[in-house]
């Protein structure tokens, strides 16, 4: 893999986790973190800015509990989601929302406010309110409009879309255009 020249081309294109990872390894940068992570530590070593490597600190003694603080080195383990299927069952799953939220109230808010935010992000999305789907989840939103506008096409058709569609520079979101690599339009 190439290493972009502008931060633009980096943020334009479309890699894969591992691929930034790779990158990153290859020009001797942390190549640990989330997708946006390894994109900014590129993006600082092409802008020639110091690229600081993050230390996650655990706290292995640490047990959550309704009215504890959300830890401040909290991460989304098996811990975590052990105690929140204990309180609000076994349907329960980590969300983009509640991850935020979880991140941005660190050492600030309760486990028992976390679980309200988890209850009302639920209650949110059955009514039909719509969340923004962050980069690193390109590929799921792409597949789920694919498949809500061509209810008779297969992954495979939605795979062959999809990998032309990440070579592309600009937006990865689906759209009709995508097609033509099928030949249907």
């Amino acid at each position: 893999m190439k290493l972009s020249k502008t931060k633009e081309d980096l943020y334009n294109a479309y890699f894969l986790k591992e691929e930034l990872a790779e990158l990153c390894r290859k020009y001797n940068l942390p190549a640990t973190g989330s997708k946006e992570n390894l994109l900014e530590n590129i993006c600082n070593f092409i802008e020639n800015r110091p690229v600081t490597k993050r230390t996650a600190k655990k706290n292995s003694n640490f047990v959550p509990s309704l009215d504890a603080i959300i830890d401040v080195n909290y991460r989304n383990n098996e811990t975590h989601r052990a105690f929140f299927k204990s309180v609000i069952g076994e349907h329960f799953k980590f969300n983009v929302p509640l991850i935020n939220w979880l991140n941005e109230n660190k050492g600030e808010k309760t486990y028992r406010e976390a679980i309200e935010i988890y209850n009302q992000i639920a209650a949110d999305k059955k009514a039909g309110k719509k969340f923004s789907i962050g980069k690193q989840f390109e590929y799921n939103q792409y597949t789920r409009d694919f498949f809500r506008d061509n209810k008779g096409l297969t992954k495979e058709d939605c795979i062959k879309c999809w990998n032309y569609k990440k070579t592309q520079t600009g937006s990865h979101k689906y759209g009709k255009e995508d097609l033509k690599i099928l030949k249907l339009i």
